[in-house]
C-alpha cells in the first residue's frame, strides 16, 4: 500500500505538518478529514516520520475501524489494538481473557526493541497500570541449557502472577512434575514443556492442550507476566499497609455513620482481604487495589517509546467522554463508600483528564478534528488544513462506476480500487474493461500509481476517500459492491476442542464402574496384600462403601459424563440396582439402533440429488458476506458443499455458539439448492426467530432471483394459504417456518435442502416427520445445545458433523456471576452497555411484577429506553416490542 501513500507525501500540507514534527513544535491540529481520511494521513506519517506511535479514539467502534485501515495501510508494521479493560464497581471482573491477552500483547511489545503501532479507546488509557520498569524486570528468558533451579523457577512464575496448577488448561497456568515444568503465557497461542536434567534446561518444545503431546523445539524461551498488574517484591509490605491503614479508618468511619450492614460488610470482606494480603500471593480482584502498591499514577502513555507522538481523533469528544466516566465513577464510588463496599483509595486507580492532558504535553501529539475550533482547550503550534471528499456508493452498479473515473482520470486522478479477494478484483476488472476502461490489476501496490491511472489491487480501508491535492482516488469495496468485507482478528485457540473427551480423572470426580455402577473418585492409595504392595484406585460409593480397583484394570471405569449441575446418586455395592439400569439402558440402545439401522439403511440405498459445482453467482453471493469467514466457518462449508455434491442424502449437525456463524452457512447451502431450480425450507422453533431468519434470509437474497417468505403464526390464515400454494407451485424458492412447515397440509414442488435450527425444541410427532424427510432430502442441523443423544449420534460417526469453535470478532466469552442485588453494580452494569451502544435483558421471575421493575430501572437510568416483553402478551404486541 506503500504507493497509496506516497500521493499523500508529495502534498504542500503534509510537508508543512513534518517541518513541524522536525522543528520541534509538539502540539499540532489537523482539521478537514474524517474516518478513513485520517487513516491514510497517519498511515503516512507512521511510515514516513514514527514507526511507532499511540492512535487513541473516542470509543471502542471507531478504534477497531481504525486498526482494521492501519493493518491494511501498513502491513509491514505491527499494529496492535489495546482494548477496555472493563471492571464492574468493585471486586468483580467482567472480561474475557482474550481482553487481558490483547493488552498484555501491547505491554510486552513496548517493553520490547522493535516499533509498534498502538490503537486505543481512550477508556482503554483510564485504568492505570504498574510501571513499565516493574513489568519489564519482570520477564524471564530461558534457553536450552541454562541452569535454574525448580523452587526458583515456580517462585518466579508466581511472582509473575502465574497460577500454579496440576494440569496446564488454559493461558496464565503452569505445573511442575518431577523434572518437567509446563507453562502456558498468555499471549501465545500453545503452552510450552521445558524438561531438565537435574537443575539444567535440557529440552523446550511447544504442546498440544488436548492431547498433551510435545510438539515443536524450541531453542530459547521468553515469557512476560500473565497479568498487567504485578507487585515487585519490596511493594508487598507498601500495599499491605496502606490497605489495612484505610480499612481502620473506613472501619471507624462507618461506625459513626451507625449503619451495621455497612460495617459488617466492610468486615467481612476487607477482613478476608488483608488475610490474602498477608500471604503476599495473587488473587482475583488485586488489580482494584493498585493505587496501594503503586501511588504514583501510570498509564499506557508511560510505556510509549519518548519520541513515539500520540494521535488524538476528535479530542473535543474524547474529553467529553473522559469527564462522563469520571463523574459517573465518583457517584458510583461514593455510593459504594457509604455501604462498606469499596476503600477511598481505590477510585484512584483511573487516570482522570488533567492527569491525561498533562502526561500529552512532554510528547509530539497530533490532534484531528473536523472543525478548528472543535477542541478550544488545545493550543496548537500549528494548524494543517487537508480538503478531501468523501466517496458515494455505486452498489455494484459498473456503468456508474465507469463514469465516475472517466471524470476523474480527465481531471489529472491516479484512481485506485481496493478489492479484498483475487476473484472479485478479476471480476471488476473484467466489468471495467467491458466499459471501455484502461485497467490495470496489480496484487501489491508498492510504486506512486501516476496521474491518470487506473488500478485495481488488494486492499482493505473503512471508507473511500477523493484527496483533492494529493490528485488521488480511493475506491472500496463497499462503494464498489455496496458492502465491505470486515477485517478479522486471528484468534488461536487455546484449549481443547468442545466435543474432546476429558479422560484425566481428579479426586472428586463421578466415574462409572462397569461391573459396579457410579462411585467418587478418590485417589491412587498404596496397599499391601499378600506382601506385594500394589496401587489401587479408590472408589467409594454409597454408604461406607469402597472399591479398590488394581490399576491395570483400569479400562474397567469410565469418567462420569452428565449434566454438570445435577449429581448423580451414587450406587451401592452388591446390590441389583446397577444390574437393572444397565438392562434398561441395553433395552433403550437395542431399539435406538433399530430405528437407526432402518434410518440410515433408507438413507444408503435411496439416490439423492448430486448438486454442480460452484456457479459464478454462488461465488458473487458468498463475496457479499461483509465479514472474513472464520476459520471453522471456511472449513463447515466445504464439508456442507461436499455433502451436496455427494448423491447420498445430506444429514449434517452443525454445533456453534450464538452468534458464531451458523446461519451464514445455512444461507450458502440454500443459495447453492436454489441455483439449480431446487426449494429450500428453514424450520425454526419460534415466531421470532423465524422474523429474524425472514429478514436475514430477505436482505442477503434481495440481488438475485430469490423468491423468500416465510410461514407463522404471524401470517394471516389468507397469507398462509398463498404461501402453501405457492410452495406447491414452485413459486417460491425459500421458506422459513415454525412448526406450520411440518404439517399435513405442506407440500413442495421440489425440496432440495431442509435447515432445522435447534431440533431438540420440536416435539415427537415433529420429529417423527423430520425422519421421514432425511431419507431423501439433504438436511442440515443447527444447535448451539445438543441433546446427548445427538451428540452420541454424531461422535460415534451416526450423523456427520461440524463445529464452529472460532468466536466472530469482539466476541468475548460469557461470564456468569451470582451475586447479591444491587441497584449499584445494576446501574453501572446497564450504563456501560448503553455506552457502546448495546441492549440489555432483564429478566425477572413474575409478570405481575415487571411493570414495577421497569419503573424501579428507569429510576436508576432515566435515559434509558424501557419496554416490557412476556408471553401473556398477544401476539401482534409481542411482535412489535421484539422487532
Amino acid at each position: 500500500m506503500q504507493g497509496l501513500l506516497k500521493h499523500i507525501l508529495g502534498t504542500t500540507e503534509y510537508a508543512g505538518l513534518v517541518k513541524a514534527f522536525q522543528t520541534g513544535r509538539r502540539q499540532q491540529q489537523v482539521f478537514g478529514l474524517t474516518g478513513a481520511q485520517r487513516n491514510l494521513l497517519a498511515a503516512a506519517l507512521i511510515e514516513d516520520v514514527c514507526p511507532s506511535a499511540l492512535v487513541v479514539t473516542p470509543g471502542e467502534s471507531e478504534a477497531v475501524q481504525v486498526w482494521e485501515d492501519l493493518s491494511s495501510l501498513l502491513p509491514g508494521t505491527r499494529v496492535e489494538q489495546f482494548p477496555v479493560y472493563e471492571l464492574l464497581p468493585y471486586h468483580v471482573l467482567a472480561h474475557g481473557k482474550e481482553v487481558l491477552t490483547r493488552r498484555l500483547a501491547v505491554l510486552e511489545g513496548l517493553c520490547g526493541d522493535g516499533p509498534m503501532v498502538v490503537v486505543a479507546p481512550v477508556e482503554a488509557l483510564m485504568r492505570r497500570l504498574s510501571p513499565p520498569g516493574v513489568f519489564a524486570s519482570m520477564h524471564m528468558k530461558l534457553a536450552v541449557g541454562d541452569r535454574v533451579a525448580l523452587g526458583e523457577l515456580a517462585h518466579r512464575l508466581v511472582a509473575m502472577g502465574y497460577e500454579r496448577v496440576d494440569l496446564v488448561e488454559s493461558a496464565g497456568h503452569f505445573s511442575t512434575r518431577g523434572g518437567i515444568v509446563d507453562i502456558f503465557p498468555p499471549t501465545w497461542s500453545l503452552p510450552v514443556r521445558m524438561e531438565f536434567f537435574d537443575d539444567e534446561v535440557d529440552s523446550i518444545r511447544v504442546f498440544e492442550v488436548g492431547s498433551q503431546r510435545s510438539g515443536e523445539k524450541l531453542n530459547r524461551l521468553e515469557i512476560f507476566p500473565a497479568r498487567e498488574f504485578v507487585v515487585a517484591e519490596d511493594k508487598w509490605p507498601l500495599g499491605r499497609g496502606a490497605v489495612r491503614g484505610e480499612y481502620r479508618i473506613q472501619q471507624r468511619k462507618l461506625a459513626r455513620s451507625g449503619d451495621p450492614a455497612a460495617q459488617r460488610f466492610l468486615e467481612e470482606h476487607f477482613g478476608r482481604l488483608t488475610e490474602m494480603l498477608d500471604d503476599g500471593v495473587y488473587f482475583q480482584g488485586l488489580e482494584l487495589f493498585l493505587p496501594y502498591f503503586y501511588p504514583a499514577p501510570v498509564s499506557l502513555l508511560d510505556y510509549l517509546p519518548a519520541r513515539a507522538p500520540v494521535l488524538l481523533y476528535e479530542p473535543g469528544k474524547i474529553r467529553e467522554l473522559v469527564q462522563s466516566i469520571q463523574r459517573e465513577r465518583t457517584e458510583t464510588y461514593a455510593d459504594l463508600l457509604t455501604r462498606g463496599k469499596v476503600l477511598p483509595g481505590q477510585l484512584k486507580g483511573y487516570i482522570d483528564w488533567e492527569e491525561l492532558y498533562n502526561g500529552l504535553a512532554p510528547r509530539q501529539a497530533v490532534y484531528f478534528s473536523f472543525m478548528p475550533r472543535q477542541a478550544p482547550f488545545i493550543r496548537p503550534q500549528n494548524i494543517v488544513n487537508f480538503t478531501a471528499k468523501s466517496m458515494h456508493s455505486f452498489m455494484g452498479r459498473t456503468e456508474l462506476l465507469a463514469g465516475e473515473i472517466r471524470n476523474w482520470r480527465r481531471n489529472g486522478n491516479a484512481v485506485v480500487l481496493l478489492v479484498t479477494a483475487e476473484d472479485r478484483g478479476t471480476h471488476l476488472l473484467n466489468s471495467l474493461r467491458d466499459e471501455k476502461l484502461d485497467v490495470y490489476y496489480m496484487s501489491s501496490l508498492e510504486s506512486e500509481v501516476r496521474a491518470g491511472n487506473v488500478v485495481i489491487t488488494h486492499g482493505q480501508l473503512s471508507g473511500g476517500v477523493e484527496l483533492v491535492n494529493a490528485r488521488l482516488v480511493l475506491i472500496t469495496e463497499g462503494e464498489i459492491f455496496g458492502q465491505r468485507k470486515r477485517k478479522r482478528r486471528e484468534q488461536p485457540r487455546t484449549g481443547p476442542g468442545r466435543l474432546e473427551p476429558f479422560t484425566d480423572l481428579k479426586v472428586g470426580d463421578f466415574v462409572v464402574h462397569v461391573n459396579h455402577g457410579i462411585g467418587r473418585y478418590q485417589g491412587i492409595v498404596p496397599l499391601d496384600i499378600g506382601e506385594i504392595r500394589k496401587e489401587y484406585l479408590l472408589i467409594k460409593y454409597s454408604g461406607a462403601d469402597k472399591l479398590y480397583v488394581p490399576t491395570d484394570q483400569v479400562g474397567l471405569l469410565q469418567k462420569y459424563l452428565g449434566a454438570e449441575a445435577d449429581a448423580p446418586r451414587l450406587s451401592k455395592l452388591g446390590g441389583s440396582e446397577w444390574n437393572r439400569v444397565k438392562s434398561r439402558v441395553r433395552e433403550a440402545v437395542r431399539d435406538m439402533a433399530q430405528e437407526l439401522l432402518e434410518l440410515y439403511a433408507a438413507r444408503e440405498t435411496v439416490r439423492g440429488y448430486a448438486y454442480g459445482p460452484d456457479t459464478v453467482w454462488q461465488r458473487e453471493f458468498e463475496d457479499s458476506f461483509p465479514y472474513e469467514e472464520t476459520p471453522d466457518q471456511a472449513r463447515t462449508i466445504k464439508e456442507v458443499k461436499r455433502d451436496m455434491e455427494n448423491p447420498r442424502p445430506m444429514d449434517r449437525l452443525l454445533c456453534g455458539d450464538v452468534g458464531y456463524g451458523k446461519t451464514e452457512v445455512a444461507l450458502r447451502a440454500a443459495f447453492k439448492a436454489v441455483m439449480e431450480g431446487k426449494q429450500a425450507a428453514v424450520l425454526v422453533p419460534t415466531t421470532i426467530l423465524a422474523q429474524q431468519h425472514f429478514n436475514t434470509f430477505r436482505e442477503r437474497f434481495d440481488r438475485y432471483p430469490v423468491q423468500v417468505e416465510m410461514l407463522s403464526r404471524f401470517r394471516t390464515s389468507r397469507e398462509q394459504r398463498q404461501i402453501i400454494g405457492d410452495l406447491q407451485e414452485g413459486r417460491i424458492d425459500i421458506v422459513i417456518g415454525t412448526h406450520r412447515l411440518v404439517q399435513d397440509d405442506i407440500a413442495f414442488k421440489d425440496l432440495g435442502i431442509l435447515v432445522v435450527d435447534e431440533e431438540q425444541r420440536f416435539g415427537v410427532s415433529h420429529k417423527e416427520k423430520l425422519k421421514q424427510m432425511r431419507k431423501t432430502v439433504d438436511v442440515l442441523t443447527l444447535t448451539a445445545t445438543p441433546i446427548p443423544r445427538t451428540l452420541h449420534m454424531s461422535l460415534v460417526g451416526v450423523r456427520d458433523t461440524s463445529l464452529l469453535e472460532t468466536p466472530p470478532e469482539n466476541r468475548f466469552p460469557v461470564q456468569t456471576y451470582v451475586l447479591e442485588e444491587d441497584p449499584v453494580l445494576i446501574r453501572e452494569a446497564i450504563r456501560r452497555e448503553l455506552n457502546r451502544d448495546g441492549q440489555v435483558y432483564f429478566v425477572h421471575n413474575r409478570v405481575a411484577d415487571l411493570d414495577r421493575v421497569a419503573r424501579w430501572l428507569k429510576s436508576l437510568e432515566p435515559e434509558a429506553r424501557i419496554v416490557v416483553a412476556h408471553g401473556q402478551m398477544r401476539e401482534e404486541e409481542l411482535e412489535h416490542i421484539m422487532l
